[in-house]
């Protein structure tokens, strides 16, 4: 048995069979059971825990103004609003430790809103006639939300759509009782990378940091990645970011759908958390693998990385607004930046002799991020590559003084 209670949301006028069996099958497996019905015109066969005019109150509205608005979209949306609001506040209070919705297309807008209310670490399952769509834009995705597919249960309960909700029932009453949230004990230093093929600084400064006494958490530059690491700057989980790889910022202004949103490079320097940054693979952006290459990228050199993914060398036009574009998410930090500009290249493709190196390119870039550098930011130019040991002793140097002067706060 378990103590391990999971939050239950739908539309209880139009899917009770299919979340009533969801949460059966949550207490046969010894979780409790809270609900939340976000319907807007009918109502549910048994009241829930909290009903759909809780959740319109909570978002400071009226189930009767989203009937009177007379457009099923923006009813919904009022109703996402009351959702995401309702269930991160239950979620404060210690009211329940996973989410899972039920939904189609509106069900399914509805909870890609509930779970990136919800903390980094809180179990967040929907189950969506919609799972692993392109209908689903990457960034509103929360970091670690889990999705099955809703096979074959539009409407009325069967035996194969019993199959996919009570794996997702399973599923997230497990991850409820096995997830193990942040430890809050250490200070958090978070960084941004690649693999180590690309992009090598990490294997020297985790170790070197753990030594100080730091948690190091490392993220993949590869759009969810960037999105995970953006949510914990936000809430400003970390004691100090080391974003070596900037490399989503470019993905997202050159319309790549990998991309961690608009948003890349900014959360830390709003909350105010100390920034030690590097453009790392600033001259890449990658795309789908498998898709065509778009008529846009037709003319550029591209390394294609695996089946997945495939890297577009940039031009010196592209890589000069993707300087601009640093300068200006960095303007809108209010911590201590530093920028570190290794001269000699800035990814393992990108140095004298490598197959991508274009030293035109780079130099043109280092150029207008210099020039446009917002006045806070310290700049160090280096003469070395990002990859050399000097760039993660320099980066160590700054990291130290920082904490000398208490501007790391341990």
């Amino acid at each position: 048995m378990t103590d391990k209670t999971v939050l239950v949301i739908g539309t209880y006028d139009t899917k009770n069979d299919e979340l009533a069996f969801l949460a059966d099958v949550i207490r046969g497996q010894g979780g409790h059971v809270v609900t939340m019905d976000v319907s807007v015109l009918g109502d549910p066969a048994h009241p829930t825990d909290y009903s759909k005019h809780d959740v319109a109150h909570e978002g400071d509205s009226t189930i009767q103004a989203a009937i009177d608005s007379g457009d099923e979209n923006h009813a919904m949306q009022i109703m996402a609003r009351g959702a995401s609001l309702l269930a991160a506040r239950l979620h404060a209070e210690g009211l329940f430790d996973g989410m899972i919705v039920l939904g189609g297309t509106m069900g399914t807008d509805l909870a890609l809103d509930v779970a990136s209310a919800l903390p980094l670490g809180v179990p967040k399952y929907i189950v969506s006639t919609v799972s692993f769509s392109p209908l689903i834009p990457p960034e509103r995705l929360a970091p670690d939300t889990q999705m099955i597919l809703w096979a074959g249960g539009l409407y009325g309960l069967n035996s194969v759509c019993k199959a996919s909700l009570s794996q997702a029932a399973g599923a997230v009453l497990g991850a409820a009782r096995a997830v193990r949230p942040p430890d809050r004990t250490k200070p958090l230093v978070g960084m941004m990378s690649l693999g180590t093929s690309a992009l090598k600084y990490v294997v020297p400064l985790k170790p070197a940091l753990e030594e100080r006494g730091f948690e190091v958490a490392v993220f993949h530059a590869t759009g969810m990645g960037g999105r995970a690491f953006e949510s914990l700057a936000k809430q400003g989980a970390f004691a100090c970011v080391l974003d070596f790889c900037t490399q989503e910022l470019g993905n997202h202004i050159h319309g790549s759908n990998i991309s961690a949103g608009a948003d890349r490079l900014t959360n830390a320097g709003i909350a105010g958390t100390p920034q030690i940054v590097a453009p790392g693979c600033y001259d890449l952006v990658d795309i789908v693998g498998w898709q065509p290459l778009p008529d846009k990228w037709s003319e550029h050199l591209t390394h294609a990385h695996n089946r997945l993914l495939t890297s577009v060398v940039l031009n010196t036009d592209e890589r000069k607004a993707v300087a601009r574009a640093h300068a200006q998410q960095l303007s809108k930090a209010t911590g201590p930046v530093a920028m570190i500009l290794p001269e000699h290249g800035l990814g393992e493709w990108d140095r004298a002799g490598a197959d991508l190196h274009d030293a035109a390119g780079l130099r043109a870039f280092l150029e207008v991020l210099t020039s446009e550098l917002p006045q806070h930011v310290e700049t160090h130019h280096l003469d070395c590559h990002i990859n050399d040991p000097a760039f993660a002793t320099k980066a160590l140097a700054i990291f130290d003084a920082w904490c000398a002067n208490g501007q790391i706060k341990r």
